[in-house]
């Protein structure tokens, strides 16, 4: 990882230069992927992504910047950088953080185990934090492993539901017009009021879209926009895609994007955030068992309780990797004290075997209701209980 300030570089030529970088044939394009690359989601551009996570969270009136709001008891920026991560053909991964959370920062890439990531101190505002990271993969610095992508995403640090369908559209595009962006239909009628605060004139909504993350840009296009972005525009200004337009006469190329781009802004979203992220977590579980059983051990006949909720993976108990035997592990509240370091819920779950078949199949369905409600509930007043079927 690397911290600091960077200095800032100075005035380049014209922007209208950078016409030329925009003329890629897309067909072509497309067909540089190997066979092996586009089944695995890779290629072999070199995309970058920068994070800006200075924000102070003014709007959700709350004291801790929302990009660090716990969201089931882990920071709302984890999951964002989790999203990016999963996507293999992400090289780097710059986020943009103020010098008083710089160690807050590193603790959570230290405690989640995020890779790939590189912390440049954030700027006073949104813009001035985005040239911050652009300066760091633009800059051969003599400690640092970043190296000048072809194309750089822009995504927020509060947007956690990107999908890779997503970033790869606005890559694709990026890399033959030049700079790319998802859009979302306006869910209200935007207005302009008057000085009187009386309304002056509407637009109309069906020839509008609201402007989401993430972008994606051709690095010495934007690159080349920010430096020569005035101080009013820095000071001042949102919209990455503007600044392609302004100062290097780029179009953007629009990609319909998903709902789930949404921004998290106000403490309610923070709610939507998580009843979102328990929704998506609460669809796989993993069952432990001894895979050698037959067809009619708990294990299998819970799968068949489950499987019209959830995913149901099996794993065998000897491959679990706690260092010790299931039979030798320690009480189950000292345990789930552990591993929730790692932000496991860990739940006893003791089923009652009668030998009547029809009591037998009343336990399995109890203990089945019982899973099911700790995983989508997610519930960390209960772990290390040991629950009764």
């Amino acid at each position: 990882m690397q911290s600091g300030r960077l200095s800032d570089s100075g005035p380049a030529e014209p922007g209208p230069r950078l016409r030329s970088l925009c003329g890629a044939d897309q067909a072509a394009w497309a067909s540089s992927l190997s066979e092996a690359e586009a089944e695995a989601g890779c290629f072999a551009l070199a995309v970058a992504a920068v994070l800006p996570a200075g924000g102070s969270g003014e709007r959700m009136g709350v004291p801790t910047p929302k990009q660090f709001c716990p969201i089931l008891e882990r920071p709302l920026i984890s999951y964002t950088l989790q999203a990016l991560e999963r996507v293999c053909w992400i090289k780097d991964i710059v986020v943009a953080v103020t010098g008083e959370n710089m160690e807050a920062m590193k603790g959570i890439i230290q405690r989640y185990q995020h890779k790939r990531i590189s912390l440049v101190e954030a700027g006073v505002t949104r813009h001035r934090s985005i040239f911050n990271g652009l300066k760091a993969l633009a800059e051969d610095q003599p400690n640092s492993r970043l190296s000048k992508p072809e194309v750089v995403i822009i995504h927020d640090a509060v947007r956690p539901f990107v999908e890779e369908d997503v970033l790869f559209q606005v890559v694709t595009a990026a890399k033959e017009y030049g700079a790319s962006g998802a859009i979302r239909p306006l869910v209200s009628t935007v207005i302009s009021p008057s000085t009187e605060g009386c309304l002056d004139y509407s637009l109309e909504r069906a020839r509008h879209r609201a402007s989401e993350m993430p972008q994606a840009f051709l690095f010495d296009v934007i690159y080349e926009a920010y430096r020569q972005c005035s101080d009013h525009d820095l000071e001042f200004g949102t919209e990455c895609l503007h600044l392609a337009l302004k100062y290097c006469h780029i179009k953007a190329k629009l990609v319909e994007g998903s709902p789930d781009l949404w921004k998290v802004t106000y403490k309610r979203d923070l709610y939507a955030a998580e009843s979102i992220i328990k929704e998506r977590i609460s669809q796989q579980i993993c069952v432990v068992m001894d895979t050698k059983e037959d067809e009619e051990h708990v294990g299998h006949r819970l799968e068949e309780m489950l499987k019209n909720e959830l995913n149901v993976h099996f794993l065998d108990y000897k491959s679990v990797p706690f260092g010790q035997t299931m039979e030798n592990l320690m009480p189950i509240r000292e345990f789930a004290k552990e591993v929730k370091k790692r932000n496991i819920l860990l739940y006893g779950l003791l089923i009652y075997y009668p030998q009547d078949e029809q009591k037998l199949k009343e336990s399995l369905r109890q203990g089945a209701t019982i899973i099911a409600a700790l995983i989508k509930e997610r519930n960390s007043g209960l772990t290390g209980q040991l629950l009764i079927a």
